[in-house]
């Protein structure tokens, strides 16, 4: 593009949000609609999301592609004088894998922008109809995964830990440790309060389940979550 309305040939990190495309933000969609090369991870990010991008920009999905594969690609393109967006589902600042990108892009000396997205524990808020900071109950949210045998969390971020605190919690990434997970909960919060178990936020098959804490493990796999 050299027009005015062109992008600077930089990485732009660009959170997608949960899956629903109209909850992109105004900014990701104008940069979307702009960008030389698009690379977006297909199995989380729906397609809709591009369906206003220039009919000439270089789609690039990256389901099947390592950190290996998609780094290059994006420093090869930015050298070539393109604008790229890497397009993560949700925001990139959560669980978005973006720390190790980010520092090959700087030892690379390639500028980027990180634009962020709507994470699905808003999301789930607000289909929920609950506000997570409620005065003189809880003025704390707290954003965690269960420790799994690949990635483990810091001895100190244990779960039963960030139980103890008893604020609302959140859990990503723990759907194969959901009994492990349940115990830990209950040895701080009551078996009967209710939780929400949210499947695929914002996609056509979105599923949400309020059920007690104690049923949280048994309905997580009757659903094959």
């Amino acid at each position: 593009m050299n027009n005015a309305e062109s992008l600077e040939p930089v990485v732009y990190i660009v959170g997608a949000g949960p899956g629903d495309p109209e909850l992109l933000t105004v900014k990701a969609y104008k940069i979307l609609a702009k960008a030389d090369v698009i690379l977006y991870a297909d199995s989380l990010v729906p397609k809709q999301m591009l369906r206003d991008v220039r009919p000439d920009a270089e789609i690039i999905g990256t389901a099947n592609k390592t950190l290996e594969d998609i780094l290059p690609l994006m420093i090869d393109r930015v050298r070539k004088g393109c604008s790229v967006v890497r397009l993560h589902s949700g925001d990139p600042s959560l669980y978005g894998a973006v720390y190790e990108q980010m520092q090959l892009l700087a030892e690379a000396e390639i500028d980027f922008e990180i634009v962020p997205g709507i994470s699905a524990f808003q999301d789930a808020a607000a289909k929920l109809k609950v506000e997570l900071t409620v005065p003189g109950l809880v003025q704390t949210i707290i954003l965690t995964r269960i420790s799994g045998k690949a990635t483990g969390v810091p001895p100190s971020e244990e779960l039963s830990s960030l139980a103890s605190h008893k604020a609302s919690l959140c859990l990503y990434l723990s759907a194969r440790h959901v009994w492990e997970a349940q115990q830990k909960l209950i040895e701080h919060y009551s078996p009967q309060i209710p939780i929400a178990i949210c499947y695929r936020l914002g996609w056509p098959d979105e599923q949400i389940w309020v059920v007690p804490l104690e049923k949280m493990a048994i309905v997580t796999e009757e659903k094959q979550l």
